[in-house]
Parts: structure tokens; sequence; C-alpha cells
């Protein structure tokens, strides 16, 4: 993951602006968890700023983008560099996919070390796959996708504590522009910044993405993408597949799915 966005990380912080739709979910399933480590923490979208908040974070490229009061450990999720119950909750937002394939020993770690609240923003593979971006053009990533992302239900048997499965629908405007942003913007597979920001892209050959490119363009210019997919023109918000799983240990509930 380090050496990735090492590679791909630069002007990440300008183009993954934080959601706030995302940012008030996230903060509501911490509940009044005090102390809080992010894990594959990045620029620091989404950490609470009335908390005390460990952030930790293998890539230097990504951490030089943070806030200068708010600098990352260097660590991996496979072995968090915290004690045993040494933080209320943790969180990873949209970093799952990175851990592969030690995504459940990531998991693990961030059981270890939160005393209640574990919050895991990632994505559905199977959802996401049926955007028309990965269902008509990017096939790689789909299948790259169906590899490296844990689907919930498998993600919810890893916790060690009770946990609910929570849909998170996209808005149109979200100002984080990640893959699962383009269901409203096919325009954004043109632009070469736009495409930089999704790891999705990113870690795709220059072949694959010139196909990708000169496809969605042509559609585009005949029509035939409006013709697919122009329903969603009139759409505020779209289930790409975004997914927030909750875990605490005094939840007393069976996961469960709501959005």
């Amino acid at each position: 993951m380090s050496a990735r966005y090492d590679a791909i990380g630069e002007g990440y912080a300008s183009r993954r602006v934080e959601d706030p739709t995302l940012a008030a979910r996230i903060a509501a399933a911490l509940g009044d968890a005090r102390t809080i480590c992010n894990v594959g923490a990045g620029t620091g979208n989404y950490e609470p700023r009335d908390r005390t908040v460990l952030a930790v974070e293998p890539s230097e490229v990504m951490n030089a983008q943070r806030p200068a009061d708010r600098p990352a450990i260097r660590g991996s999720a496979d072995a968090l560099p915290l004690f045993d119950a040494s933080v209320d909750a943790c969180m990873t937002v949209l970093s799952l996919h990175h851990w592969h394939p030690h995504a459940a020993r990531g998991v693990a770690e961030m059981c270890r070390v939160a005393r209640d609240t574990v919050v895991i923003a990632t994505i559905d593979p199977r959802v996401c796959g049926r955007m028309w971006l990965l269902r008509d053009y990017l096939h790689e990533v789909r299948e790259m996708d169906d590899r490296i992302f844990p689907v919930p239900e498998v993600l919810v048997g890893w916790l060690d504590r009770p946990a609910r499965i929570e849909v998170v629908p996209v808005r149109r405007d979200t100002p984080d522009a990640s893959l699962m942003s383009f269901w409203a913007h096919p325009e954004r597979v043109l632009d070469p910044v736009a495409r930089a920001a999704t790891s999705g892209f990113a870690r795709q050959p220059a072949d694959v993405v010139e196909r990708v490119v000169a496809a969605v363009r042509e559609d585009l210019a005949s029509g035939a993408w409006d013709a697919r997919n122009g329903e969603l023109r009139a759409l505020e918000s779209y289930d790409a597949g975004l997914r927030l799983v909750v875990a605490h240990r005094d939840q007393g509930e069976s996961a469960t799915s709501r959005s």
C-alpha cells in the first residue's frame, strides 16, 4: 500500500475532498468514542476534528498532504502500532481493498485495539460492478474488485462483535471524486486528473485506460451512452456500492442492512 500511494498519491487531497454526508454517517457510527484510530488514514478525510485521533498511514506521500497539526504514524493495517484495547474506536475509510491479501488480519487488528466500536467504509463489489463504467467499459476493475474487496457479509464475519451493514448512496454533487462518483459524470473518464484520483484507474496499464477513454468518448459523442444510461442524468443520488459496516461490543443485535 505504501509503494502504491507513494506512486499515485500526488495531488490526492485536491480531488478526494471529504463528503459531508459520509462524514456525518461515520461520526454518528462512532457515537461517543473520544479516542479513535484511523487506519489507512490517507490525507485525513473523515477524521472527527473534535476528538483525539491516532492516524496510521504507510505512505509518506499521503502523510505529506495531511494538515500540519494532524500527522500520521507510519504503520500498516496488519500490524497496528498500538496496544490492545488502547482506543475507544477504530475506523477506516475506503482503504480495506489496499490491504489485500491481508484484509482479514487488518480487521482483526482493528478489533484488537478498539475497546468498543469498529467502523469500516468499504464497497460491495457486487453492487459497484453493476455501475455503467465497470459493467460496460472497465471490466478489469470489476474483476479486480471481485478479488480484493471482501463482500460486507464476509467482513461482518471477520469481526469479533455484533455488526450492521448500512447502505450509503453517493450523491451527484459529492466532492469526494472516487470512482463511485463517476456514476453521474461520465465526462470525468476523459479527464486525466479525475482518473488519477482513483486507484481503480491508476492501477490499470496505459493500454486499458486508453481503450476505456476512447470508448467512452465515442459513446458520449454519438449519444450511445445517453441511450443506455440517460436516466441517471435525472438522479440526485445512486447506490454505487458504498457501505458502512458498524460494530459495537454492546450493540446486542445481529447484522442488518439499512439505508
